[in-house]
Order: structure tokens, then C-alpha cells, then sequence
């Protein structure tokens, strides 16, 4: 017998009425008060200031550092993500990034994925919380034995309630006083403040296995998605996360919107990160590629077997030009490093033809593009 098909562990009540009590409160309360009395605006700074700082201590301390080890960080900074990740009442980082963990390795399996998508939505937004689903994991941590050698995680793991009591009822009161309006405050900045923070994470739990494009793979429920990016600093774009989770990156492109990402690279301008890793970009092109392929053939009814054949060795000399190009790419690279140090009298040619791959790679990448979508190319 499955362990989903048994019966339902005991409720959690903390998680329970930790949940209850401040959306209800955020709900009424922030209305109510907003018609009586007001927000002032400096309220509202307060309000956006604190989302900020605890949503990306989440994404850029518990789930890009210390859940994937995307990168390395000083000391200071880790304090920081400690104590925002504390006041966004996520449990310590080591127990998230525990439960990550088991996420990624296990993901959409019911009996093994803390959270899996193909649960529901409500189980895997929340449900997952409030009852005892896999209480026999958190004895010993066995996955998150390097963390245990993080001092900064230990501490907060130790003193988790404490911090989080200091700032999730602290820092409102604190606001109140320095803005002469304490209640405001524990309302604004400390309740719906905590909902808005809650659910916006929850978010990728759930809705971004839900709703969004499978860009890069569909071996998983996770999907890319632009809108819940905007909501939750950049994790949106959670199937390029599912299939190069070691990348310190969601959004890839310019133009996405990753702000976790800009943070984490400026900080390495200041010596506050290092070891930034990036997946090489043949692989990531290479996984666009290939379900973009797997799409074509899927919704398209091939009326031959030589059709059929045709479109496999376009695709093959695709992917055979997409591997010359980053090869070259590579060879450029490294001539650079070198050139440092001796003069390269070819590096002129080198990137000529660099240039001319890739302007190859890109043409051919198109017109595969328009073979796929060629009406010819169907019987019906």
C-alpha cells in the first residue's frame, strides 16, 4: 500500500493556526483599518521594504545559497538572509533547504516530494503544512549534512524562534513607534505583510507547476512562467530551475526578470559572493531545442516515414552546428585568458569565426523552426 493512500497524519495546530489567524487578520483587519484610521505612506514603504528583504532572503538565501549552492557567500551576507528568512516565518534554513532537497529529487512523486504539484493545488500551495506528512525525515537532517557545517545556519536553527518572534513582532512594533502608529503597523507591516510573503512563495510550490510554458523540459510538473516571476523576485521561471537547478540564475535572458539574480551578481562585485555557476550554454540551448522538437512532432501528424526521417537529420545537423558553435565559443574564451599573459596573433580570425558559426547556427535554427511549422510537411 502507497503512503498517499493511508490515512491523513495528525494536523499540525502552530501550522494551522499560524496560517488561520493571520490571513484572517489581513483580511479584515487591513481594510478595516485603512477606512477608520488610514495608512500613512511611509506605512506602506515600511510594507514594501519588508516584503523585499524577507522574500529574497528566501530566494536568494534559502533556495539559490544554501538549498543549491549556487554560490558562495561572506559571512555578513548569510547573517542577513538568516534573519530575513526568520522574518518570513519559513521554518530555519535548514529545514527548508531540507525539505527542498527532497522537492527536487523526488519531484511530482506523491509518496516522496514534500510538496508534490501532482497532489493538488491546495496541497501543494499549502496543505502539505498542516499535517504530519513526513514527520520521520526531520530527525537527523541526512541531506543537509553540509549545511550543518555552516555556522550561520546552526545558529539559526538553534535560536529559529527566537529571531523569528524578535522580528515578525519586533520590527512592526518598531515601525510603529518610529511612524506613531503601532497597531497600523502590526497590522500592515506585520500581518499582511506575512500573508503577502507566505503566499507569494507558496506560489512556486504550486502555481508554477500549474501554469506557465515547459521550455526546457516536461520530464516534471515545473513550468517557466513570467507573471509569477514578478511576484516572487525571479523564481518564476521554475522549469529552467528544475533542469539546471545549480545555476545561480531563474531568468536567463536580459530581458526576464530576476532581481535575485542582479542582487547575487553585484554582491560579487563587492566580494559579498563567489563561485557564481552558470550551466553552459550549448546545454541549455541544446534542452530548448530538443522540446521544441518533441512539441512538433507531438502536435503535428507526420503523413511518412521519410518526412518523419527528414525532420531527425535536420535536427541532428542542428544540434552538430549548435556544438561547433560553442566549441569555437570555448576556444575564443580561452585564447582570451591566455592572451593575457602571450600575444595570440589569430585571435582577429578566431573571432570571425566564432561569429560565423553562430550566424550559421542561428540561420539554421530558424529554417528548422519553419520546417516544423511548414503545412507541407503534414498529410492530413
Amino acid at each position: 500500500m502507497s503512503k498517499s493512500s493511508v490515512a491523513k497524519p495528525k494536523v499540525i495546530w502552530l501550522n494551522t493556526l499560524v496560517f488561520a489567524i493571520t490571513f484572517l487578520v489581513a483580511a479584515v483587519g487591513v481594510p478595516w483599518y485603512g477606512l477608520t484610521q488610514g495608512f500613512s505612506a511611509g506605512l506602506w514603504f515600511a510594507l514594501i521594504g519588508t516584503i523585499a528583504f524577507a522574500g529574497i532572503s528566501i530566494t536568494a538565501g534559502y533556495h539559490r545559497l544554501w538549498s543549491h549552492r549556487a554560490y558562495d557567500a561572506h559571512w555578513s551576507l548569510r547573517v542577513l538572509f538568516a534573519l530575513g528568512g526568520a522574518l518570513a516565518v519559513q521554518n530555519s534554513a535548514l529545514h527548508w533547504s531540507s525539505d527542498h532537497r527532497e522537492h527536487h529529487k523526488h519531484v511530482d512523486d506523491n509518496d516522496n516530494d514534500p510538496y508534490s504539484a501532482k497532489r493538488g493545488f491546495w496541497y501543494s500551495h499549502i496543505g502539505w503544512m498542516l499535517r504530519e506528512y513526513q514527520a520521520s525525515r526531520y530527525h537527523d537532517y541526512n541531506n543537509v549534512k553540509d549545511l550543518q557545517n555552516d555556522r550561520v545556519v546552526m545558529w539559526q536553527h538553534r535560536h529559529y524562534l527566537t529571531l523569528t518572534l524578535l522580528t515578525t513582532i519586533g520590527w512592526p512594533v518598531a515601525v510603529g513607534l518610529m511612524l506613531g502608529d503601532v497597531w497600523g503597523a502590526i497590522i500592515l507591516v506585520g500581518f499582511a505583510r506575512l500573508v503577502i510573503n507566505h503566499h507569494t512563495t507558496f506560489f512556486i510550490n504550486s502555481l508554477a507547476h500549474i501554469w506557465g510554458k515547459q521550455t526546457y523540459t516536461d520530464r516534471n510538473t515545473a513550468r517557466d512562467n513570467g507573471v509569477l516571476a514578478l511576484l516572487t523576485f525571479g523564481e518564476g521561471y521554475h522549469n529552467f530551475h528544475h533542469i539546471f537547478s545549480a545555476d545561480y540564475r531563474n531568468g536567463i535572458r536580459w530581458w526576464q526578470f530576476d532581481p535575485t539574480k542582479w542582487l547575487i551578481r553585484s554582491c560579487s562585485w563587492l566580494g559579498l559572493t563567489r563561485n557564481l555557476k552558470r550551466t553552459n550554454g550549448y546545454q541549455i540551448e541544446k534542452a530548448k531545442l530538443e522540446m521544441q522538437f518533441k512539441k512538433a512532432k507531438a502536435t503535428a501528424a507526420i503523413g511518412c516515414e521519410t518526412t518523419l526521417q527528414k525532420l531527425h537529420d535536420e535536427y541532428d545537423a542542428l544540434i552538430l552546428r549548435l556544438r561547433e558553435y560553442y566549441q569555437a565559443r570555448k576556444q575564443l574564451l580561452d585564447s582570451k585568458t591566455k592572451a593575457l599573459a602571450d600575444h595570440v596573433p589569430t585571435m582577429d580570425d578566431m573571432h570571425a569565426k566564432v561569429a560565423e558559426l553562430r550566424s550559421a547556427f542561428e540561420e539554421h535554427k530558424r529554417n528548422f523552426k519553419q520546417m516544423l511549422r511548414t503545412p507541407q510537411l503534414v498529410q492530413s
